[in-house]
């Protein structure tokens, strides 16, 4: 231990010292304090903490582990080429992409300000580097050609750690991407927002994207337009309002749902023909799996009935039903007591007003009494019989439609791939993203660039989601990343006392969920010494 007279006063360090060259060299030290801090740690106690502040700790050493595993950084270097810049394009990105994923409603500045990452990047950018206008200038060096090798690089990194080639990767269309809010509102013909959609390319396992094309909606391509372009050596995932426009019957290389309409005789079957999917998996799902004719071939279909649907979509119809049921007997009492004067032509029109269109027209009895003004009178009844056959022929039920021989388990994977992408946007962009200050015009480039920030947060975001799903933690991203945000970090700083403000982190503690995340990322390498 030596110390150090600075300032009238002594202060003490810890000080390994070792043979250099064959002379004696001190080669590490450590800062202690005071005789008085020493004497007061010794005693147990310690100097008194003069602030405290607390900051988030799991999800953005979680997401940046990811991104160092993926060597993300070194990848977009190699894309970018020589740089004289520093922070290079790489770091940049990375930066992009974990504010994304982390705090995507955060300005960014404000962001790295308060943010663990300055104690994660190394080496450590000097004080004043990262601001949110050369942020944003530094992304604009993302020309078209590099943001297609970006997304080339990044892929090739995600299937060296899947251990994949990709040959069975999905084509999904994410039509609600995003919408990009205009930046100059004072004029009302300036106030339209951009909408944009998403055509992307992910793994089978996972739903991790490796490719995408982003379109604006006002000219958009057709479904079947964006599947030809993406799915041609593709698995292409559709839902059933896109069927109509895939020739299913000499399609190869789909999975995706049908109108349940079309297919009346799948629905009466009796729940007895259907089978429990991976229970694990997916809680409360049943399947049967047989063919059917589509488009004049006969396919694969898959018959879904899911408890947790089921049960939504039931709340949902007799919220519906209370709703319609609550009309009508308003208007029979407007018209008992007098003050509704309409024809017997202007309430069947009004009754029609109220039910039209809805399936509680398939358990509501009504009939109309009377022939004039003042004389009509209004009855109703709910057939509850009908209630529990509308709840058994169409509740909870989904009709998948593959040309794929994978397991049901697999299939529906693969079917709600869309469903897990849409959810994942849904969380990193809001529901509408502004241009930084002063703002912009969304520009196709600008929009390109966002796109791929917003890809590459959820080709990272999956990655630990198909990790977490593999240690038994089935979890959506936004699932996922609130559980790592419970984990967080408490920095205390110590009173001066002439010499350097020291400071002390310690994390909080952590439920037994948040440990297995802690440890399934390894998080104890970002962790306070």
């Amino acid at each position: 231990m030596i110390g150090k007279r600075i300032g009238g006063r002594t202060y003490y360090y810890f000080a390994e010292s070792a043979r250099v060259d064959g002379k004696p060299r001190v080669v590490g030290q450590r800062y202690l304090g005071t005789a008085e801090d020493i004497a007061a740690a010794v005693a147990g106690g310690g100097p008194e903490a003069a602030g405290a502040r607390h900051r988030s700790f799991g999800d953005v050493s979680a997401v940046w582990g990811t991104l160092q595993r993926l060597d993300l950084v070194r990848r977009v270097d190699s894309v970018a080429g020589p740089q004289r810049a520093r922070p290079t394009l790489g770091l940049h990105v990375a930066l992009a992409v974990l504010h994304r994923a982390t705090a995507p409603e955060t300005e960014f500045e404000e962001w790295w300000t308060g943010c663990l990452a300055q104690d994660l990047v190394r080496p450590r950018p000097p004080k004043g580097a990262i601001t949110t206008a050369g942020h944003w200038r530094a992304l604009q060096r993302l020309t078209p050609e590099r943001i297609a090798r970006v997304e080339t690089v990044v892929a090739e990194a995600v299937l060296e750690l899947l251990g994949d080639d990709g040959t069975e990767a999905l084509a999904v269309d994410v039509a609600q991407f995003a919408a990009f809010t205009a930046a100059d509102c004072t004029m009302p013909s300036a106030c339209q927002d951009v909408l944009a959609g998403l055509g992307l390319v992910v793994t089978r396992d996972g739903a991790i994207p490796l490719a995408s094309k982003v379109y604006r909606r006002e000219n958009a391509p057709t479904f079947a337009a964006l599947a030809a372009e993406l799915g041609e050596r593709h698995t292409v995932v559709f839902h059933s309002g896109q069927a109509a426009q895939l020739d299913l019957g000499a399609r190869t290389g789909f999975v995706g749902s049908l109108p349940l309409a079309d297919h009346p005789e799948l629905l009466a079957r009796p729940a007895s023909v259907r089978r429990r999917v991976d229970p694990e998996r997916f809680a409360g799902l049943t399947a049967f799996d047989t063919v059917a004719t589509v488009d004049g071939a006969r396919r694969r279909v898959i018959l879904l009935h899911s408890a947790t649907l089921h049960a939504a979509q039931y709340r949902a119809f007799t919220s519906e039903l209370s709703t319609t049921v609550r009309e009508l007997d308003g208007l029979a009492a407007a018209l008992a007591a007098g003050t509704h004067r309409g024809d017997r032509t202007q309430v069947h029109a009004e009754m029609s007003r109220i039910i039209r269109g809805r399936r509680v027209e398939r358990v509501l009895n009504t009939s109309l009494t009377g022939s004039r003004a003042g004389e009509l009178r209004l009855e109703r009844r709910v057939d509850e019989a009908a209630v529990a056959r509308l709840a058994e022929e169409f509740f909870g039920k989904q009709i998948l439609v593959t040309d794929r021989d994978w397991p049901v388990a697999e299939v529906v994977t693969a079917y709600r791939a869309r469903t897990y992408l849409d959810s994942t946007f849904r969380w990193l962009t809001g529901s509408a993203v502004a241009g930084p200050s002063p703002r912009w015009e969304w520009s196709a480039h600008r929009i390109a660039v966002h796109a791929l920030v917003s890809v590459l947060a959820a080709t990272v975001t999956h990655v630990m989601r198909r990790e977490a799903d593999r240690a038994g933690m089935n979890l959506s991203v936004a699932e996922l990343l609130d559980q790592l945000r419970g984990i967080g970090e408490t920095v205390l700083r110590h009173r001066s006392t002439g010499g350097r403000p020291r400071t002390r982190r310690i994390l909080s503690d952590r439920t037994e969920r948040q440990q297995a995340l802690f440890e399934l990322f390894g998080l104890e390498r970002f962790a306070p010494g």
